[in-house]
């Protein structure tokens, strides 16, 4: 059994070990992807935020290649989370999945960087699809270990609840990172040396080696946990209704976030709105308005909470949608702000909840029939997110890049889908509305 955390310090750590990794996924899902075709930039930007300034890739098999790794993401899901919970070693299962996934992720992301012909080539996008596909491989491994250890490093669902709190604003700082300091950066450097620029902070990955502590698990008579194989630990996923629930409404809200992020780039480069004040605005303010959420979770449940994060989210791409078709000037930079600062009040919310459902709802099966599967659950959540992102920053990115002025409709589509899953969330069981409220548990 893994030790547990107990100090809050260790806690705060911890939260703070995927940082690098995931600023790495920034990197390659906002910038390298689209680095490699010119549409959607504006013409002063096109030296710095391509490889080349030219396409290096053909267009229509890059979206289906694009497509393809994002389901690949979800698909290798499974494989890669019964890989981890069934791992058999002398330094327990954790551990090692996280080592055996990092080194080679690293070596992908590298490998991206390459550029085998200097113009759009069968080659060149082959290459890059092979290579896509790789990155996200071990990205899932690396990640989806750790994830699954927010249920087994800590023993209580207000631990959970900090640990995936924490671990969402951690996320919003490595976004003001991915999308303010990377962007400045792009005013005079080339995306493929300030991708080797943010590569170091992928050292963060190495805290839950030193802070995991997990006992051999070779001998499985000393282990007190169950496991089982591939196909029964997906079906004891699947049958958990609640959870199944929460990956409808998870993967609508999914699309329309991962589409806005995907083509953001791009988007703000056409609109001519200020991509970095927009985004200071959305990010800066989150550590006050992720205390709204919280305090209406603890009075009100998850389902309040989540429904009000879901609006607002909606509100602010459809307000954005509106400001971006106004005339250049004073007026259109204050509206954009203001559209930035109402997505602030949800997103931080939104990153939390794909830590703290997964992880609680796994915690709790497993207290009920004693099956420490909980990399699962975070492997179907990452099938269902990577079916929608390869829809949404795949196909209708690709699609909006290719017709002309299309990039504009980004954020309607993106509020759309996010106001659809507001509906969709009356589904939800109270097994999930009622998470966190009055910290019952």
């Amino acid at each position: 059994m893994m030790r547990k955390l107990t100090r809050k310090s260790q806690m705060l750590l911890y939260a703070l070990s995927g940082f690098g990794i995931n600023l790495m996924n920034i990197m390659m899902g906002s910038y390298l992807m689209s680095a490699l075709l010119v549409g959607g930039f504006g013409e002063a930007v096109i030296p710095y935020q391509t490889y080349a300034g030219r396409d290096l890739v053909i267009a229509g098999l890059w979206a289906t290649f694009a497509f393809i790794a994002k389901v690949v993401d979800g698909v290798i899901d499974i494989p890669m989370a019964a890989f981890t919970d069934k791992l058999r070693s002398r330094w327990g299962r954790r551990r090692p999945s996280i080592l055996i996934g990092l080194i080679p992720l690293i070596a992908s992301y590298l490998l991206f960087l390459l550029m085998p012909n200097d113009h759009a080539t069968l080659l060149n996008t082959v290459y890059y699809g092979v290579v896509l596909c790789l990155f996200y491989t071990f990205y899932t491994l690396t990640m989806t270990t750790y994830y699954a250890t927010f249920t087994e490093i800590v023993g209580a669902e207000r631990d959970r609840r900090f640990i995936s709190n924490v671990k969402a604003i951690a996320d919003i700082v490595y976004f003001i990172v991915g999308y303010v300091a990377v962007r400045m950066l792009l005013n005079g450097i080339n995306i493929r040396r300030v991708a080797l620029i943010v590569l170091p902070l992928a050292a963060t990955m190495l805290i839950p080696i030193f802070l995991i502590k997990e006992p051999s698990n070779l001998d499985e008579k000393k282990v007190e946990y169950k496991t089982v194989g591939l196909v029964a630990s997906l079906k004891h996923t699947f049958k958990n209704k609640s959870f199944i629930k929460w990956m409808l409404v998870h993967s609508l809200m999914q699309f329309g976030v991962q589409l806005f992020l995907g083509g953001i780039n791009e988007y703000f480069s056409f609109t001519g709105m200020s991509m970095i004040f927009v985004m200071l605005a959305a990010f800066i303010p989150v550590p006050l308005t992720f205390s709204i959420y919280n305090r209406l979770v603890r009075t009100r449940g998850f389902g309040f909470g989540i429904r009000y994060t879901f609006i607002v989210f909606s509100l602010g791409m459809l307000s954005m949608f509106g400001v971006s078709f106004l005339a250049p000037g004073m007026v259109k930079t204050v509206l954009s702000i203001a559209s930035g600062l109402v997505c602030s009040f949800a997103i931080g919310a939104i990153f939390a909840s794909a830590y703290s459902v997964p992880s609680q709802l796994a915690a709790d099966e497993e207290a009920k029939d004693g099956i420490g599967n909980s990399a699962m659950y975070f492997a179907v959540q990452g099938l269902f997110d990577g079916v929608a992102t390869g829809i949404g920053a795949g196909l209708v990115l690709t699609a909006l890049k290719q017709n002309s002025g299309a990039i504009i409709y980004l954020t309607l589509i993106a509020g759309a889908a996010t106001l659809a899953s507001t509906l969709l969330s009356r589904i939800l069981p109270r097994s999930i509305l009622d998470i966190g409220k009055q910290d019952k548990r």
